[in-house]
């Protein structure tokens, strides 16, 4: 409560000493967004690759409707961001109780710039940690990661941001006692804590040191960075560290992206993974307790305009028979799947 008292203050105190430097300047109302459909196909007949997104078997299915608002007055701005489709939904995001199922909001945040180095927000916000995100358009895969699929997709909160100089960067902030959910449990509030620290070393390399710790979400400590070693050549890097509530619960993991710009308009990447499962883990998609899941997708990008096709082909072995065979009874070690996707960006 002391914590969240001294940032209103902070907050209070900026808006005071900004409030006569403010500017009246608007700027006009940005739409954005994307819509995406897929087909997939698993080699085992049956639906067996337990990550958040290309989960239908043998069917032409739905991604989203993404569809983003943003304006900025002065130095006040805002996001407001609903999917509708179950990529943004029922396959990423908790039910909202009384909110039902037609929508769900992924971002609606206000930002205030106190100064070119120093700004707040506070809302419902897309999580800073990890590589992958929810909408198609940010991804370089559309299938998603075992990383992905477990982390957290969004928080609740208020957190500062100071840019100590154009390669050094800082972010404290408060959330939810829970992960993705737009309402605290009243016992609990706002009890999370998070940080990031984001370093651009040189130009084209980008690093986020992030921390995510809460007495009811635990403890995610993550690593995500991205190097664009040449014009056509880039590479990326996740690794995460989650330790739940409860002694050996959790997971760790680390997903390697390579990529190259064959050409201007067609692209190939590879998405190395490797998921394990803590010694008291539970209800975790991809491996069970003290088990692990080693992944592999070879993606391609194939671009016109706004159109994006993503072929892709994805296998995936475990260190236990957790996927099944066709039958839909033996279990098996390994599960291969194919699929294409079509991404519109606007």
């Amino acid at each position: 409560m002391k914590k969240l008292s001294l940032l209103s203050l902070l907050l209070a105190a900026g808006l005071y000493t900004a409030h006569a430097q403010d500017s009246t300047a608007t700027s006009a109302l940005e739409i954005s967004g994307s819509v995406d459909a897929y087909y997939k196909y698993d080699f085992a007949k049956r639906p067996n690759i337990g990550t958040s997104f290309a989960s239908d078997q043998n069917s032409v299915s739905l991604g989203m409707v993404d569809i983003a608002l943003k304006k900025t007055t002065g130095k006040a701005s805002f996001v407001g961001e609903v999917s509708f489709g179950p990529r943004g939904q029922s396959q990423s995001i908790l039910p909202q109780e009384g909110l039902g199922e037609s929508f769900h909001i992924q971002n609606l945040y206000a930002t205030y710039a106190f100064t070119d180095k120093f700004s707040m927000t506070a809302g419902f916000m897309g999580t800073f940690v990890g590589y992958e995100v929810i909408s198609p358009v940010g991804n370089f895969n559309y299938s998603t990661s075992y990383l992905f699929t477990n982390g957290p997709f969004q928080n609740a909160g208020i957190k500062a941001n100071y840019a100590i100089s154009d390669k050094v960067g800082v972010m404290v902030g408060l959330f939810n006692d829970s992960w993705n959910t737009y309402i605290a449990n009243p016992s609990f509030g706002v009890n999370t804590f998070g940080a990031q620290l984001s370093l651009s070393p040189v130009e084209g390399w980008s690093a986020y040191l992030n921390v995510l710790s809460g007495s009811q979400s635990g403890t995610i400590l993550d690593l995500t960075t991205a190097y664009q070693i040449t014009d056509k050549f880039k590479l990326g890097l996740n690794a995460a560290d989650w330790s739940g509530i409860n002694d050996d619960e959790g997971y760790t993991g680390v997903a390697l992206y390579p990529s190259v710009a064959i050409t201007d308009g067609f692209a190939l990447g590879l998405r190395g993974e490797y998921f394990k499962a803590k010694e008291n883990a539970t209800a975790l998609f991809g491996a069970s307790a003290d088990e692990s899941t080693t992944a592999l997708t070879l993606t391609a990008n194939l671009k016109h305009g706004g159109l994006t096709f993503i072929p892709e082909f994805r296998l995936d072995n475990a260190s236990n028979e957790q996927f099944l065979k066709s039958d839909g009874l033996t279990g098996t070690k390994s599960a291969s799947q194919f699929s294409l996707a079509v991404v519109y960006a606007f």
